[in-house]
């Protein structure tokens, strides 16, 4: 079938829209009807070139809509009904069986190489030309994407589709750290650095978890003070003075957890400094120098038991964990409609770019 897409061409361009092909699902596959699709930073560095995708592509993978078609085999939805697009999985190895599917042995390929096991992709232009497609297994800046039974959740239709769209990567990842990867006590006490969406929605889910001190490092006014509104007891500007010394003056004894969506090597190492013993720190933000490294003081991270941890995907299980953040924001306990601000599907290199002025969180483009 033809659809209208979105298209990747050389690093650091605009995306431009063009018809495509897009092929009917096979088995296991879903093809979806585009509703919303969030942009998210990831998008921008595999269009960069930061990330093993093969340009011209069709990305995006933060899509919600409507399935049209299904392939042989698919069980979990059917035509008609509406879905959030995650990550992609195979559900065969060691990670998946054991309840970690974002960790899956096959998630470089499954995410980024665009094929699928025999070799083919789905998507080329009107006249032909092979795109990659099936970027984290959806492609979903397109009128129409193919996904997977695995990576896509039934949703309801009660809940506007830009704020559901953003939970299939981004507010999964800030939320999960908090909920699921770190699991964090109640009545502890978290610092998040970096108050973009995904450090804001782990500000939501650190006010849902309990926590009694939530502190946002942010250098901007505008987003210090949403992190308030949304439930942060202090916030920080890191240009004051340096972050450790501003934290143990809310905290003397440090913080217990910490959450880095900054992917900066200092900022990093600062957080070190905030922690108290048998503090947990997680790691979101991807530097922009892929050689970037931290220095550690072995010693006085041995005596006090710090424990540093990668996360991907806020450790979802999205089958539970989407579902549950819906649950959420209809209870009013995780306000995400505050994060985000719709474009039009066409209007996709104006909401880029307003991202990159800051002026806006999580731009969701919506199709008419």
């Amino acid at each position: 079938m033809e659809a209208l897409a979105a298209v990747a061409r050389e690093p650091h361009t605009e995306f431009t829209l063009e018809p495509i092909t897009i092929e009917g699902p096979r088995a296991g596959e879903v093809l979806v009807e585009i509703e919303a699709v969030g942009i998210c930073h990831t998008d921008l560095a595999a269009r960069d070139g930061a990330l093993p995708t093969a340009l011209p592509a069709v990305l995006g993978h933060e899509g919600c809509g409507v399935v049209r078609a299904v392939g042989d085999g698919v069980t979990k939805v059917a035509p008609g009904d509406r879905v959030a697009i995650t990550f992609n999985s195979c559900g065969t190895c060691p990670s998946c069986t054991t309840g970690a599917p974002s960790y899956c042995h096959q998630f470089m390929h499954l995410a980024y190489d665009g094929v699928r096991d025999d070799g083919t992709g789905p998507i080329t232009t009107t006249d032909g030309e092979s795109l990659t497609g099936l970027f984290f297994g959806q492609s979903s800046f397109a009128t129409h994407s193919l996904a997977f039974e695995r990576n896509v959740v039934k949703v309801p239709d009660d809940v506007p589709a830009e704020l559901l769209a953003p939970l299939g990567c981004g507010i999964q990842t800030g939320a999960g750290a908090v909920l699921r990867s770190l699991n964090c006590r109640p009545e502890s006490a978290i610092l998040i650095a970096g108050a973009g969406s995904v450090g804001l929605a782990a500000v939501m889910g650190a006010v849902v978890r309990g926590c009694s001190t939530i502190i946002a490092v942010e250098p901007h006014q505008s987003r210090r003070d949403l992190a308030l509104e949304l439930g942060a007891t202090h916030v920080i500007d890191p240009a004051a003075a340096p972050l450790a010394e501003q934290v143990r003056a809310v905290l003397p004894a440090g913080v217990d957890y910490a959450i880095d969506t900054s992917g900066v090597a200092a900022v990093i190492e600062s957080l070190v400094g905030a922690m108290t013993f048998h503090g947990k720190i997680g790691l979101i933000g991807v530097p922009a120098d892929p050689e970037s490294s931290v220095p550690l003081n072995i010693i006085n991270s041995l005596a006090m038991g710090l424990t540093i941890t990668g996360i991907i995907e806020g450790d979802s299980v999205p089958d539970e964990f989407i579902p549950e953040l819906v649950d959420l924001y209809k209870s009013g306990r995780f306000p995400l409609d505050k994060l985000v601000t719709t474009f039009p599907f066409t209007k996709i290199n104006d909401a880029v770019d307003a991202q990159h002025r800051g002026e806006v969180l999580k731009p969701v483009l919506v199709h008419d």
